[in-house]
């Protein structure tokens, strides 16, 4: 089960130079026709833009970046050679982690209506859909993405306001390296400037509070991703970044009250849509260099006042990223991990257990145990289902796992859970909230019949930054999620492919991952029907 890592070391200037030279290469062959004269190797060199530096002095900072010129500067000169080796394996176990989440939801119903939508409308076919078929960069991002992300078990970061999947930018740097023909080495590096730019906005400018979605520090993100991936100018980039920034801002509803499929869709959307508009940069098409600070920009009207000194910005955040257990939303992980242990220990069957209390830091209580988010002891839904503190304990307790079973329709109707997750209670503790996000601790107490309390207490679980899943454990977890869809051979190649990611092309990875006969994206499905249309023309 064990994969076959590739040694990292440090580069040497002249093979990071050689790296440099011939990435730059690559991007003149594939955008001389739409950016004559541009490449990577001029990235660095290019001065802010004069119009940009124009509107700079009107705003009274003479010769003064914007923040967003800024940030577009720290995504075109990030390099390979700056990551260190744990950050290389762990955005590589980020890799393998989401394929194993994309390949076990092929056939899901979002998915499958996805790609019908995908298949249907077309796309010039340049790049790979999970599953098989091709279609434009944009379009394998709403794909790829849907499927990364439908079943809620990708990695999560944790800022002290924000919680967001980092690996949701996965499939539209994937698309965008697959475009550009990029090498393995850049996909890594894209992928972690995506990284480091969510996480960063998420630690500094939080916006859940304020009613917008999580995706909204993602539309920055994913421009970043993928203007680094496709070797765009500092100009070019900043355009991107304010034209993502600018458009795509998304409220939370998408996970408060009534969750529907959109909760697992909102981020793929998003990054298509912020795809697009680092295309459309690519072609020169600007935006407003105040993104950020300007007159009714994001900090005014969204996140408040902030602060990034993008000049002293690592690759290494995916470090400080951690990967779930259990498939369910990532603050239950440790109440989820204690009731196992209980039922585990002392042979526990439902039929002895009273109620389920579980004392849990306020975050959690807020999102998924029934605080201001709303009540979860209504579920009917896998996106309510996993989302639902009350489910969860539940079913762990009858099932003994949650994992993608636990979320088919006729587990989430059926009686058993239903009347047992109406004796979980939930209640946010404020010793343990005084934790977070340091620890994610989590007190649950069985109330049997006969009378007896079982206790148990837990701050982290496997998958957290103080107890790191390993690489076999990760290889375990892809080959359980994509065996119902995947030939044995099929998945040793793919899980080699990420091994070795930085001695290939970012398109062979692409090519493993075209399935034939899936049962969601292959080229060979039924054709696809139109939706009938209700009332009449």
């Amino acid at each position: 089960m064990s994969l076959t890592w590739t040694a990292v070391t440090a580069p040497t200037a002249t093979g990071l130079a050689a790296s440099v030279s011939a990435r730059a290469g690559r991007a003149r062959t594939a955008f001389r026709r739409l950016v004559p004269g541009r490449g990577r190797a001029e990235c660095a060199q290019d001065p802010i833009a004069p119009p940009a530096r124009r509107s700079a002095r009107r705003r009274g900072w003479p010769g003064r970046a914007t923040d967003v010129q800024r940030l577009a500067r720290f995504v075109v000169r990030a390099r390979y050679g700056q990551l260190s080796a744990q950050a290389v394996e762990q955005l590589k176990l980020r890799v393998l982690d989401s394929l194993g989440c994309a390949l076990g939801a092929l056939g899901a119903e979002p998915a499958q209506m996805v790609h019908e939508h995908v298949k249907e409308l077309g796309g010039a076919r340049l790049c790979t859909l999970i599953g098989g078929g091709r279609s434009a960069p944009d379009r394998a991002a709403l794909h790829n993405g849907a499927l990364v992300r439908y079943l809620d078990f990708n990695d999560s970061y944790m800022a002290p306001g924000e919680t967001c999947h980092p690996s949701d930018n996965f499939a539209p740097v994937l698309a965008a390296c697959e475009y550009a023909h990029a090498s393995g080495t850049e996909l890594i590096t894209a992928l972690a400037v995506a990284y480091q730019v969510q996480c960063r906005l998420s630690e500094v400018a939080p916006v859940r509070a304020r009613g917008f979605d999580h995706t909204t520090q993602g539309a920055y993100a994913v421009a970043a991703g993928v203007a680094n991936a496709l070797g765009l100018d500092e100009h070019r980039t900043a355009n991107a970044l304010a034209i993502a920034g600018t458009a795509l801002n998304a409220l939370r509803v998408t996970r408060t009250g009534e969750l529907s499929n959109w909760k697992g869709l909102a981020y793929p959307f998003m990054a298509a849509a912020a795809t697009q508009a680092t295309l459309l940069a690519m072609r020169g098409v600007s935006a407003p260099s105040e993104v950020f600070e300007g007159s009714k920009g994001f900090m005014e009207s969204i996140a408040g006042t902030f602060e990034i000194d993008w000049q002293r910005e690592d690759l290494e955040a995916v470090t400080r990223t951690i990967l779930k257990k259990h498939n369910a939303e990532i603050h239950s992980q440790s109440a989820i991990e204690a009731l196992l242990e209980l039922r585990a220990e002392h042979g526990l069957s439902a039929a002895e257990v009273g109620r389920i209390e579980l004392d849990t830091f306020q975050v959690a209580f807020d999102i998924i145990g029934g605080g201001e988010e709303g009540d979860k002891h209504l579920v009917r839904t896998k996106e309510e289902a996993d989302h639902s503190l009350p489910y969860l304990l539940a079913v762990a307790l009858l099932d003994g796992q949650v994992m993608p079973e636990q979320y088919r329709a006729e587990r989430i109707a059926a009686e058993d859970v239903q009347r047992l997750m109406r004796r979980v209670h939930v209640h946010p503790d404020t010793a343990l909230s005084s934790r977070f996000p340091a620890h994610h601790s989590a007190r649950v107490r069985l109330y049997l019949r006969n009378g007896r309390v079982l206790e148990r207490e837990r701050r982290d679980y496997e998958g957290f930054l103080t107890r790191p899943m390993s690489s076999d454990a990760v290889a375990a977890k892809f080959d359980r999620l994509s065996a119902p869809h995947v030939p044995q051979e099929a998945r040793g190649q793919i899980r080699e492919a990420v091994g070795m990611l930085e001695e290939i092309e970012a398109r062979k990875l692409a090519s493993l991952l075209a399935l034939e006969g899936a049962p969601a994206g292959a080229d060979n499905m039924s054709a696809t029907r139109r939706p009938e249309q209700g009332g009449s023309r």
